[in-house]
């Protein structure tokens, strides 16, 4: 739980472990700085190779602190609502039907409950600070152990709430987790702030979108138009399809995000979407430049059967989505390595 500062079990199946961080975490960040379009062409444009490796390490040095920049406000909210207290839900599209229909009464009660397992909390998070300062240990325990308790009190109502809410509206994907944030900043934070914020949102949404919507064009134009259907046409021809494969791709990727919002915890949801293929896409550059004897065709048949691997692990198993960029990874490269000693390369058979 949040009270735990590094789990070092090695459990596959718990998502947020030293191991997964360390071992699954290298291997998606691997597959993301190193073979990602949308890393990969920034490297490409830079004036020099020492440029584009400057480029590169400099992600990785501001990767890790700025994660940690990210994680740390996370906390920060979670212990300043353990002392102010929150709304039940921090997503009120619903609350006022709810409280306007038949089981407003119910939605009531709720709160009452709510308010009564929110000041227990508060309450136990005092005597935890309390008994930590005075360093016995026999009450850090005891009071460790009522603060998870109202923790999970308070847990208990808000999924009451949310269940509420679902079977009122009719909403069944129905979440809160990512209005949060959003919630605290603008009911907490000073008005001018608040519009920094949401520029600064907006900034960084806009460059990432664009970063992203320039690689998939490109990736699409370049690597499958070009390549299969019009591979002499001019580059006013190129011009024009790249706008309308950027316009697909942006729609594509609006009515993504809105079926991602309701998957969870967004950071959580964009690594685990990614675990789906970066542990893939790594395993063929892997083969590409640590195996001279790889052919087109065993790095091809391998990546769709790293794809297909990892899609079965997540079916039958309940492996953390944090491991898929391992086992895409050793599946492209086993099967790639197998397929290309047992068939000829082009070269060869030519």
């Amino acid at each position: 739980g949040r009270l735990t500062t590094i789990d070092f079990s090695l459990d596959f199946i718990e998502t947020y472990t030293f191991w997964s961080g360390v071992v699954g975490g290298l291997f998606l960040m691997l597959g993301y700085f190193g073979c990602d379009q949308s890393q990969v062409q920034r490297y490409l444009t830079a004036q020099s190779v020492d440029a584009g490796r400057r480029s590169l390490m400099m992600s990785a040095f501001w990767k890790i602190p700025l994660q940690a920049l990210i994680l740390l406000t996370g906390v920060l909210v979670f212990v300043f609502y353990l002392f102010h207290e929150p709304p039940m839900l921090f997503n009120a599209a619903h609350d006022s039907e709810i409280r306007a229909g038949a089981r407003g009464t119910e939605f009531a009660e709720l709160e009452t409950r709510f308010h009564i397992a929110f000041e227990d909390r508060r309450d136990a998070a005092d005597q935890m600070m309390a008994a930590r300062r005075s360093g016995a240990a026999a009450a850090i325990t005891d009071t460790r152990e009522r603060f998870v308790d109202s923790q999970a009190r308070v847990a208990e109502v808000r999924t009451g709430a949310v269940d509420l809410v679902r079977e009122v509206s009719g909403d069944t994907a129905y979440t809160d987790v990512n209005y949060v944030f959003p919630t605290f900043i603008t009911t907490q934070l000073p008005v001018g702030l608040v519009g920094l914020l949401i520029a600064a949102v907006l900034a960084a949404a806009m460059s990432s979108i664009a970063a992203e919507l320039n690689a998939l064009s490109a990736t699409s134009v370049m690597d499958f138009y070009r390549r299969r259907f019009k591979p002499d046409a001019t580059d006013r021809h190129y011009l024009f399809v790249s706008k309308v494969c950027t316009a697909f791709w942006g729609v594509f990727a609006t009515g993504f995000a809105l079926y991602a919002a309701n998957l969870g915890s967004l950071i959580e949801v964009v690594n685990r979407v990614g675990s789906y293929f970066y542990g893939s896409l790594l395993g063929v550059f892997v083969l590409a430049i640590a195996v001279p004897r790889a052919t087109a065709n065993g790095a091809f048949w391998g990546l769709l059967a790293g794809m297909a691997v990892v899609g079965l692990v997540e079916a039958t198993s309940e492996i953390s989505f944090i491991w898929y960029n391992v086992v895409g990874a050793l599946a492209v490269v086993a099967v790639g390595l197998i397929l290309s000693f047992l068939t000829p390369s082009s070269v060869e058979a030519s």
